[in-house]
């Protein structure tokens, strides 16, 4: 596996395994990161919410108070760990201080407007009919492993089976903090080379998945959707459900006819919750549409082009004739793509993180 330079000046010139060090080079970085992590304004809000916690009014407003008390929980994580590691450097012990120096400077990096919200997933099969579908379960299932050892939970809101096996298309809700941080970098197009396990001949086959990652955005941000801008039809599910599933249209479909964005949802019993978490979806999926717009402006205005969506190949993963995962933005690689498959992608994304 080749090391991967970081940026921001944090750890300029030093490779990922930078954090056997002297001490005094130790607690260089650990003040830059904390400057960069903004520690001493947290610490003064860490302080204001815990007053507005102990406040007997807290809990006239039930969803205000559920977020403040979130907010605080984080934050407390947080300075634990800078807390932590200042007693390791006054003690000069070094038992814990590289894994936690390690989280700190990952919590730098995820310092985007929505790094800390829970992640939208979706996997959709390329051409290629039933290698496609089966290579876009394959990566469900890798990214499902991922969100239980990150200790995320996953819902699933809708999915739509392939002919034969896998699927054609599946959405995940993953719930957890940081999910969208770690995940969003994940978006784009995922190729695989294999020997054919449909294919008489055992011929070597290319399939490819395309992976959207948005954020889970609340109803109060900044995300407006005007009622007369939608098209709701309810639908029968083709999903599990049992026999209510057939006779009554609880699935939903959504349009939003300013930008022809359509959303689908089948996976509750109840038609209610279906729009509920449809309209989720589209909220993401409305926020994606106006960072690419501000992504494509800013390569305009730096005379950069690049061709958006499917043919963005971010990574390969290759079983035959070798062994290699390569992520093509990072030139991170992997000769170990079973374990990749199976989930232990923190390297890679640690690496994306950084870009």
């Amino acid at each position: 596996m080749h090391p991967v330079e970081t940026d921001e000046g944090l750890f300029a010139g030093r490779a990922v395994s930078l954090y056997n060090l002297p001490m005094n080079e130790q607690r260089e970085r650990f003040e830059k990161l904390k400057s960069k992590l903004g520690v001493s304004e947290k610490k003064k809000r860490l302080e204001e919410l815990s007053k507005k916690a102990s406040s007997e009014d807290l809990w006239k407003d039930f969803k205000k108070g559920q977020v403040l008390m979130q907010e605080l929980s984080s934050l407390k994580k947080e300075l634990e760990d800078v807390d932590l590691i200042e007693l390791y450097l006054e003690s000069e012990e070094e038992v814990e201080l590289e894994s936690l120096l390690k989280k700190l400077e990952i919590k730098a990096f995820l310092s985007g407007k929505y790094d800390k919200e829970s992640a939208i997933l979706s996997i959709h099969a390329g051409q290629g009919g039933t290698e496609a579908c089966d290579w876009a379960s394959t990566l469900l299932r890798m990214y499902l492993r991922y969100a239980e050892a990150k200790g995320f939970s996953v819902m699933e809101i809708d999915k739509t089976p392939g002919e034969e096996v896998g699927v054609k298309s599946i959405t995940y809700e993953v719930d957890g903090e940081y999910a969208y941080g770690y995940l969003k970098k994940e978006a784009g197009t995922h190729r695989l080379v294999r020997l054919s396990p449909f294919n008489a001949n055992n011929l070597r086959q290319t399939s490819f998945a395309l992976v959207e990652v948005l954020p889970v955005i609340n109803e109060d941000i900044e995300v407006d959707i005007k009622p007369e801008d939608l098209e709701f039809e309810a639908i029968h599910s083709s999903g599990h459900g049992g026999q209510n599933v057939n006779k009554v249209s609880t699935a939903v479909r959504l349009r939003h006819k300013p930008t022809g964005i359509v959303v689908e949802c089948q996976t509750e019993r109840y038609q209610g919750r279906n729009r509920e978490l449809a309209l989720r979806v589209l909220r993401g999926k409305l926020y994606a549409v106006e960072e690419e717009k501000l992504s494509l402006e800013k390569k305009a205005l730096k005379g950069e082009h690049k061709s958006a969506g499917w043919g963005n190949q971010i990574r390969s993963y290759v079983l035959q004739p070798y062994k290699l995962v390569k992520d093509l933005r990072t030139n991170f690689e992997s000769t170990n793509p079973e374990a990749v498959l199976d989930g232990n992608l923190d390297d890679f994304i640690e690496a994306e993180i950084k870009l």
